[in-house]
């Protein structure tokens, strides 16, 4: 087994707001992975008094945890009660009823010598490899089917898409969101390694249109997990590309 990992920030000037955690138990059999990307609020205004960082990391430790000792759970009830945990942790000094509350995309990925069980929620993505070679991507396409003309304005988009009915739904504070995410178990013997990333990675075939998933994961069996991020950084200097210019990205590769 190897797993390689690596987050990098958008920019320097904002911290970065993805978090990702990789846990493999004493005996070397199976192992868990958990890849957040913090959702940025317009203006700093989420109605918390600690921020998206503090979110993602609380959440994410929470989700590392639970998905690697409470095997009899599976992946949507570890969102839930991770959530549940992360929101009674600041309940009492911030609004989490906010619709801009601290919030993330998720992917979890966990296994064991029989199968692989995964989740993704919102706009991060999950890629699984076969034997020989076939990429399955993994993606919760809610936001990608939400009409651009609708998403024009982040109050528009607040108030009538985000973690509503026929929008899209992130990890807040609402642990029945877990219902939401895109779950699946796949044999342990058809997936040979594991691709998690943060849309600011999936960049270099989603907005660029760099290659295919195949192609991306490619570069990272070859390259490495930096490799896909300086390719992102190189077009994102060099293509006009809508929103961000640089975001924060995430690429966790497991060979397993």
């Amino acid at each position: 087994m190897r797993i390689e990992q690596t987050t990098a920030p958008g920019t320097v000037e904002r911290p970065n707001e993805d978090w990702t955690g990789t846990a493999i138990p004493a005996s070397g059999q199976g192992g868990t992975l958990v890849v957040l990307d913090g959702v940025t609020p317009p203006r700093g205004d989420d109605g918390c008094v600690h921020g998206v960082p503090w979110f993602t990391a609380r959440l994410g430790g929470a989700l590392l945890e639970l998905s690697g000792s409470h095997r009899n759970l599976t992946l949507a009830e570890i969102l839930s009660a991770g959530i549940a945990r992360t929101a009674a942790a600041h309940a009492e000094t911030c609004d989490l009823s906010h619709v801009r509350t601290p919030q993330a995309t998720v992917v979890i990925a966990r296994w064991d010598a029989e199968e692989v069980e995964h989740l993704v929620l919102s706009d991060s993505a999950l890629l699984l490899e076969s034997p020989s070679g076939e990429v399955l991507p993994v993606l919760d396409d809610r936001l990608d089917r939400v009409p651009r003309e609708a998403l024009r304005t982040a109050e528009a988009t607040d108030e009538t898409l985000r973690n509503k009915e026929g929008g899209f739904f992130t990890a807040a504070a609402d642990p029945g969101v877990a219902a939401r995410a895109v779950t699946g178990r796949t044999p342990r013997a058809e997936v040979r390694a594991l691709l998690a990333l943060t849309d600011g990675a999936t960049r270099w075939t989603e907005v660029f249109g760099a290659g295919d998933w195949s192609e991306l994961l490619g570069v990272v069996k070859k390259e490495g997990a930096e490799a896909l991020v300086a390719r992102v950084r190189e077009l994102e200097e060099t293509g006009g590309h809508p929103g961000k210019r640089h975001d924060d990205a995430t690429v966790v590769w497991a060979e397993l």
